[in-house]
């Protein structure tokens, strides 16, 4: 009897043994391609990357549709999750999502918490002013109030660069843009496509804004996901090259932002790591 539950003990072991090593070499990309659908994150409210259609309520922008494109390559379906902009990088780095394509551009101190993929946008980051203001520079908003959305880039980099100013973050850029419209800010910085919207908007009113030409910081965006997902990275690196070199990348680029679009933007950028992008 003793032997027999001292070999039932030790088959025990090893079967649990084999369903650890088993769970240790599963990988996220598996998951993805078993489930059958990517789970991509977006921004919940930042035109014209991630927000809800007025008419339709759905969700649509330049990062939804990268969503679909790279679940396509991947040969999987979509289930979309829109995330507040302060969301993105815990979503990931808790499990709740595959990957994120939220505009989040890469810093060395993100960098450390998250893997980005290849650079599939670039854009900079400016700060929008009232026209009559008689702000022109940057080094104009010194001693000055500037709004930033709450865990973005822009605020991270307003912190650094902005020096002179009194930097502020609200919940989201447009709380940012009712601040400076109730003069409760001077300025407002995120990038220039946001801004670019905004700016559109107040020519409608008495107190249109406008774009401080000088640029804060060049962003190089990358999507992300968890770190230790080398399949998962390299799927999306492979599915961004094929988008640009079926010019897939380039038309969902014209359609948000180029000529088309309020922006009338060119695509300059390439598709290249974003920390060499950013040296």
């Amino acid at each position: 009897m003793a032997r027999q539950l001292k070999t039932t003990v030790i088959l025990g072991t090893l079967a649990l043994a084999v369903s650890w090593a088993g769970t240790a070499s599963a990988n996220r990309l598996d998951d993805i391609k078993q489930r059958g659908t990517l789970i991509c994150g977006t921004q919940n409210a930042s035109s014209p990357y991630g927000f809800q259609d007025p008419k339709t309520r759905e969700y649509v922008g330049y990062d939804v549709d990268m969503c679909h494109a790279i679940a396509k390559q991947l040969g999987v379906a979509v289930q979309h999750k829109p995330l507040s902009t302060e969301a993105r990088i815990p979503e990931v780095k808790m499990g709740r999502v595959d990957i994120v394509a939220g505009s989040v551009a890469w810093l060395p101190k993100r960098a450390e918490e998250v893997d980005f993929s290849l650079q599939y946008l670039q854009g900079h980051i400016k700060v929008l002013v009232k026209k009559d203001s008689g702000i022109k520079t940057l080094a104009d908003l010194a001693g000055k109030k500037v709004c930033a959305s709450s865990g973005s880039s822009s605020a991270a980099i307003a912190q650094k660069v902005l020096t002179g100013a009194d930097v502020l973050t609200f919940q989201n850029i447009s709380q940012c843009y009712l601040g400076l419209q109730n003069d409760k800010v001077v300025g407002m910085t995120a990038g220039e496509l946001v801004l670019r919207r905004f700016a559109n908007d107040s020519q409608k009113t008495d107190a249109p804004a406008e774009l401080v030409e000088e640029p804060t910081y060049t962003e190089h965006i990358g999507i992300i996901m968890n770190k230790g997902e080398p399949e998962l990275k390299k799927a999306v690196d492979d599915a961004i090259v094929a988008l640009d070199q079926s010019g897939e990348l380039t038309k969902i680029f014209d359609k948000w932002m180029g000529p088309e679009s309020i922006y009338k933007l060119t695509r300059n950028f390439k598709v290249e790591p974003v920390d060499a992008s950013s040296n």
